[in-house]
């Protein structure tokens, strides 16, 4: 049972700033602005970029992740999984004293902010995205809420992975373009693996306790070793990929420059390795992230080069 008072906002304003900045969980946000900046690098080589669409789809990006991760708060504490000791930044709610309802509201805002932005986006391009859009709100919603939350599944990386990743980037590349090529599609895939990294590296810290609560996530299915171990394969198929992609003459050879985010890779995979406590392993989550991050990075880098070469 939950006895500490909720209050609407912490009583030190520097504190205050903080909470709701780690209520965005803003090392996640990298999964979105990623593949908008990617998709964007993408449509360069076949157009003119229209800025105000770039910059559009990255806010309405931003804050449909903010808005999952503020689902994800709510519905955590409402499923009883967050408790004073519970490790990550997640825990407003039983550590800050924010109300649970408010949360909740600032989510549906922040979604409602979103649609504005979208309306835009599709008047800009196509009406289509409408739908699309509302698909991946949808998701981002029941990823931890409804009767059976995807992040309580073993589907939730290819869930978060497919949505977050791939969708985001084809539709950045949509919006410059009108259409959808074979090339989007191929580069995008390494980018749908690495965000469902991320929620696999999550998985595997919190999988004694998902356990506990009744969740039947991928890590749990399979174990923690095996778990590791998959995502190790995750961090290899990324790279080869794109390797595999230069080796056909698909995308210019200064992708390559990828290969320079492997020492994140490899660090998040050594990191898991032998740890059973949650605080243990923080920085290999941390490290995860970081490789999606670098990786994206490189990938839209290497094609501005190519481009200009």
């Amino acid at each position: 049972m939950q006895t500490q008072m909720h209050t609407n906002i912490p009583t030190s304003n520097s504190k205050n700033w903080k909470v709701w900045w780690q209520l965005t969980r803003p090392h996640t946000l990298t999964a979105s602005f990623v593949p908008v900046l990617l998709g964007t690098a993408l449509a360069l080589q076949v157009t003119e970029i229209h800025f105000g669409l770039f910059l559009a789809m990255l806010i309405a990006s931003l804050l449909i992740q903010a808005a999952t991760n503020m689902f994800n708060e709510y519905y955590d504490y409402k499923h009883g999984l967050d408790n004073e000791e519970s490790v990550g930044i997640g825990g407003a709610i039983v550590r800050d004293g924010i109300k649970p309802k408010t949360i909740l509201n600032l989510a549906l805002a922040l979604y409602g902010i979103s649609l504005l932005i979208g309306i835009y986006i599709c008047m800009s391009s196509s009406w289509w995205l409408a739908l699309i859009g509302l698909v991946c709100m949808l998701v981002g919603y029941l990823y931890t809420g409804g009767p059976m939350p995807i992040a309580y599944t073993p589907f939730g990386e290819i869930v978060s992975g497919f949505f977050m990743g791939m969708i985001i980037i084809l539709i950045s590349f949509f919006i410059q373009t009108g259409t959808i090529t074979p090339t989007s599609i191929l580069v995008s895939f390494p980018i749908l693996i690495l965000v469902g990294a991320i929620m696999l590296s999550n998985n595997i810290r919190d999988l004694d306790g998902d356990k506990e609560f009744g969740r039947k996530t991928l890590a749990i299915l399979i174990g923690r070793n095996r778990a590791i171990r998959l995502l190790a394969g995750m961090f290899i198929i990324s790279y080869a990929w794109v390797f595999i992609l230069i080796a056909m003459n698909i995308i210019s050879p200064w992708l390559a420059i990828v290969i320079l985010s492997a020492p994140k890779a490899i660090k998040a995979t050594k990191g898991f390795i032998g740890k059973t406590v949650p605080i243990q392993m923080m920085p290999a989550m941390k490290a995860t992230a970081q490789t999606n991050t670098t990786f994206g990075f490189l990938l839209s880098i290497g094609l501005f080069i190519g481009y200009l070469l």
